[in-house]
């Protein structure tokens, strides 16, 4: 499948404030029903609903449902991006980077949005697990998240110079993984003896829980 982020469309003046709210609200309830159903199981009518808008209005603003879902993975995705990339970057003017700090760097712009963002910040964690648990979204990823994903991969392989470059970029994805399943999966965690209310709490856990496996992984490999 072949995929293309749609593009804003063209208009000949500037939106109105009530089109923005309502462009929002379709992005907002479509981001809701896609990390709760799946792609299959939300509809574009059920989008309209959870939007209280016509059905043709969620058409005209997100196009096809294809398009829609593409839409707003990639709209949270950027933002995420630019906050991951900015603390790697302040990190390194501090000295010498480490894989905690790296792993940091990563985990911790997104453990913050989920807690301060709003509810759509969780439902964005469920919506890429979608993404990464289907192999028909690979280009979506690649463009989305895999520029990001290389920039901490070649982050790590500097540590690891012996290691191969697949074993880092699997610790990386099963780090995703380990990052995912604790925002999405609080409740468990807190069923099972840990009643810690919030996901930025246990960061650095989350830290040294993929950390000791990258590390093993890699030198291992390496010897």
């Amino acid at each position: 499948m072949s995929i293309e982020i749609p593009k804003e469309k063209q208009r000949q003046r500037a939106p109105s404030k009530r089109s923005l709210e309502t462009r929002g609200r379709i992005f907002d309830s479509a981001e809701r029903l896609f990390a709760e159903r799946g792609f299959e199981g939300a509809s574009v009518r059920d989008i309209a609903k959870e939007a209280n808008v016509p059905a043709g209005l969620v058409t005209h603003h997100g196009g096809p449902k294809e398009a829609l879902f593409c839409y707003v993975v990639s709209r949270r995705a950027e933002e995420l991006a630019a906050a991951r990339i900015n603390a790697l970057n302040a990190r390194k003017e501090l000295g010498p980077l480490t894989l905690h700090a790296i792993l940091d760097c990563f985990f911790a712009p997104y453990l913050e949005k989920a807690e301060t963002g709003g509810p759509q910040w969780l439902s964005y964690a469920r919506l890429v697990a979608h993404v990464s648990a289907d192999p028909r979204w690979r280009d979506l990823a690649a463009i989305c998240f895999d520029p990001t994903a290389k920039i901490f991969i070649d982050e790590i392989a500097a540590l690891y110079p012996q290691a191969a470059r697949q074993t880092i970029a699997a610790g990386l994805v099963y780090s995703v993984s380990a990052m995912l399943a604790l925002v999405t999966s609080r409740w468990r965690v807190a069923a099972l003896g840990d009643p810690r209310p919030d996901a930025a709490s246990h960061l650095d856990e989350l830290i040294t829980f993929c950390a000791a496996g990258i590390e093993a992984a890699n030198t291992t490999r390496a010897s």
